[in-house]
């Protein structure tokens, strides 16, 4: 079984990879140090497994569990944490497992042969678990084949076109195929309506202008698109310009 190792200590990491040699089934060929590379290093390496801590910084582990539910062939995920609160009803023991620190190598050797078992039903029952489900970092594009992690911070604004969104971001743009609505769900608090195609980021938001046709444009920093105000979202839109 190949695997990869994520966690953002390296003795964590150091140890856990010493427990993985002495029970010998399983080869480590990566490791990463969060969320984020872990997903890359998935992408770049394809491993059958992954041994995956919860707490870490710029993406965690069960936010990069939900982006690896898109892959058409996810590894099998042990999660690995300190907190033994983590413990993820989502996942079906007979699937996939957690591992509580410090780690027993026993109780390593039950969890590898439980993810022996994985199948690509316990990650979508992951993502579509409101219990588990939290407001992710970054949005998760495909681009000519290859891996894209937008951070949200990054997004300027979210259009929609057909069945994508086209994610606007630091002068470049991606699609993916989420929902408008569901991404409104998610980052209400950072985003705001403008269009019933159009969401804009809420610290992007500049003021709001008039076009020569007598459209109401929003305006956003070190942003050239016209982005049209609807009628029915300009009073709030106008309202909440005031507090800025």
């Amino acid at each position: 079984m190949r695997a990869i190792v994520v966690d953002d200590e390296a003795l964590a990491r150091e140890r856990l990879i010493d427990l993985l040699g002495e029970i010998g089934s399983v080869e480590v060929i990566a490791e990463a140090r969060d969320g984020r590379e872990a997903i890359e290093a998935v992408e770049a390496h394809r491993p059958d497994l992954l041994l995956l801590d919860i707490r870490m910084p710029r993406m965690d582990g069960l936010e990069a569990a939900r982006h690896l539910g898109s892959f058409e062939h996810p590894p099998a995920i042990v999660f690995c944490t300190a907190y033994d609160e983590h413990a993820l009803a989502a996942f079906d023991a007979n699937a996939v497992d957690y591992l509580v620190k410090p780690i027993r190598i026993e109780r390593l050797r039950m969890a590898l042969e439980r993810a022996g078992r994985f199948n690509h039903e316990v990650l979508h029952a992951l993502d579509n678990d409101d219990s588990t489900r939290r407001q992710r970092s970054h949005l998760c594009a495909r681009v000519r084949g290859s891996l894209v992690l937008v951070p949200i911070v990054d997004i300027d604004y979210l259009l929609a076109e057909d069945k994508y969104v086209v994610v606007h971001h630091a002068g470049s743009e991606v699609l993916i195929e989420e929902s408008l609505k569901a991404l409104e769900v998610e980052f209400g608090e950072r985003f705001v309506r403008i269009h019933r195609n159009c969401l804009v980021a809420l610290n992007k938001l500049a003021g709001l202008t008039r076009a020569a046709d007598g459209r109401v444009l929003a305006k956003l920093d070190n942003v050239d698109a016209e982005l049209e105000v609807s009628r029915r979202n300009l009073p709030a839109l106008r309202k909440l310009v005031r507090t800025l």
